[in-house]
């Protein structure tokens, strides 16, 4: 399975090892620190065998090496434009089987195109405990450090421009959605 940004938690790789002992890994990102941050959890779970960490982007993975299965997940947003992330969709497909599953997740709404959905993000925050400033400070944040697909049509559209069959979502939540989707045969 490729894990295409799999820096931090590591847990896009430690919730999919627990579904099937058989499952191997390829996990990219192009931060270091990040990765590293990844590789210590999962190497604490007793699953590094199982990973190989790609230290850069998925341009660094042979196109010839084919997966059954990718997870996208909190990566799309931050790719600045439409080009970027055709590009990486198209990276992808590249080096899936056909018919192999992809499983997408991330924002994809314009935020100042919903403000009753910023406002609830916002409250969010400061349920979990945020102070004003906390909460301007990451609003601040989000609206210049991420770029989301305008629309879901537009996420189904980009999926469809790289090889993909037209996705079925399956969870929401403000600006997040997850999508299922598998790269077309032949």
């Amino acid at each position: 399975m490729l894990v295409v940004g799999a820096g931090g938690t590591g847990g896009e790789v430690l919730a999919a090892a627990g579904l099937e002992s058989g499952w191997s890994f390829v996990a990219v990102d192009p931060s270091t620190p990040m990765l590293d941050l990844a590789r210590a959890q999962i190497e604490a779970a007793g699953l590094s065998s199982r990973v190989t960490f790609v230290y850069g982007d998925l341009l660094a993975v042979p196109p010839e090496t084919t997966f059954d299965a990718a997870l996208v997940i909190g990566v799309l947003h931050h790719i600045p434009d439409d080009v970027g992330k055709e590009t990486l969709l198209d990276e992808i497909a590249m080096r899936l089987r056909p018919g192999a599953s992809l499983i997408l997740a991330g924002n994809y709404r314009n935020y100042a195109s919903e403000p009753l959905l910023l406002a609830a993000w916002a409250n969010r925050w400061r349920m979990g405990g945020a102070d004003k400033d906390e909460v301007q400070r990451k609003l601040n944040k989000i609206m210049s450090g991420a770029a989301p697909p305008e629309s879901e049509e537009r996420v189904g559209n980009l999926l469809a421009e790289a090889g993909f069959e037209t996705p079925s979502k399956f969870f929401s939540s403000l600006f997040w959605g997850a999508w299922h989707t598998r790269r077309v045969n032949g």
